[in-house]
């Protein structure tokens, strides 16, 4: 005859949490029938789960997208507004304490000279170490590194106004459009539109000098004009804003460049048309084929431009 515990006198073993093997536990996760402890429950519709359960079903739930094929919640807080904002403001202060930066990165302009006292435009030649014939001997960058740069107080009548009056309008418009388009979309065509804008005052004015991050402005407000179309929603009011844009650009013709700002609102304008109407079954696809196509085309442009420089020079 077999003496049960019981009979004994002795309590059969505690159960423990399957991942506090220390802490007792008498509740299941109702999904997996495991022992868990009031760290490990997560409250369901009946019951309680455990958190790899959680883990598992969250993968099966498919993520809310918005119209334009965002994450609907990745900018609750517009992260990639705010990080914009924040690197024009780092290379803001660095022109301040190194004033020569700005010949390092802004676009073209006659303040630029190389080895032998000329412009850093085209003039055919060759220097050691330096590439042959091109945006300031090569420094191809220069045409997205511009729009991240300001006039000082010192080197214009706009001042430290450019930045701010900038940062505001990057701040107005990019919530709202990170919001719609998600991290990765809004980012492509801020950066993309900033392009545009250094591509436009080198197509038409090589030789000026031009910083500034309207180009991409520009571009993100021709962008949501596009999308309150589309949605039918315009909680900015787009077509007052792209007329204000317009008469901005018109305006301050004479004093900044609005050749950058020309330049940023036709390629916003594109980029967002193609974001804004791609077909829903391949959305994705259609949009990420549209901006590769707007940076080919500016490439393009730009080798055009050279040869033309380079066959002139």
């Amino acid at each position: 005859m077999t003496t049960t515990d019981a009979d004994q006198g002795t309590q059969p073993p505690a159960t423990v949490c399957y991942r506090h093997p220390k802490r007792e536990s008498y509740v299941r996760c109702t999904r997996c029938d495991r022992y868990i402890c009031p760290d490990c429950m997560r409250e369901a519709a009946v019951g309680h789960h455990c958190v790899e359960c959680v883990r598992e079903g969250s993968k099966s739930i498919r993520q809310a997208r918005t119209v334009f094929g965002g994450r609907a919640t990745g900018a609750a807080v517009p992260v990639v507004t705010y990080v914009l904002i924040a690197l024009n403001g780092l290379m803001y202060l660095a022109e301040l304490v190194r004033p020569e930066i700005v010949d390092r990165l802004s676009a073209l302009g006659q303040g630029l000279v190389g080895p032998d006292g000329q412009s850093y435009v085209f003039d055919g030649h060759t220097y050691p170490g330096v590439e042959t014939v091109g945006i300031a001997y090569g420094e191809w960058y220069r045409l997205i590194t511009s729009a991240f740069l300001h006039v000082l107080p010192t080197q214009g009548l706009f001042g430290i106004t450019h930045i701010l009056f900038n940062m505001y309008s990057l701040l107005f418009l990019g919530r709202v459009i990170e919001g719609q388009l998600g991290r990765v979309r809004y980012l492509a065509l801020y950066l993309i539109s900033a392009l545009g804008g250094g591509v436009a005052e080198y197509l038409i004015a090589p030789t000026d000098s031009a910083v500034g991050a309207s180009g991409a402005i520009f571009g993100l407000a021709a962008a949501y004009y596009v999308f309150s179309r589309r949605l039918r929603y315009d909680p900015l009011g787009g077509s007052r804003l792209i007329v204000g844009f317009l008469l901005w650009m018109a305006i301050s013709a004479g004093i900044t460049s609005w050749e950058g700002h020309l330049g940023g609102l036709l390629t916003g304008g594109a980029v967002g048309l193609a974001f804004a109407y791609a077909p829903r079954n391949r959305q994705a696809l259609v949009q990420a084929a549209g901006a590769a196509v707007m940076v080919l085309v500016l490439v393009a442009l730009v080798v055009l431009k050279t040869q033309e420089l380079t066959g002139s020079a």
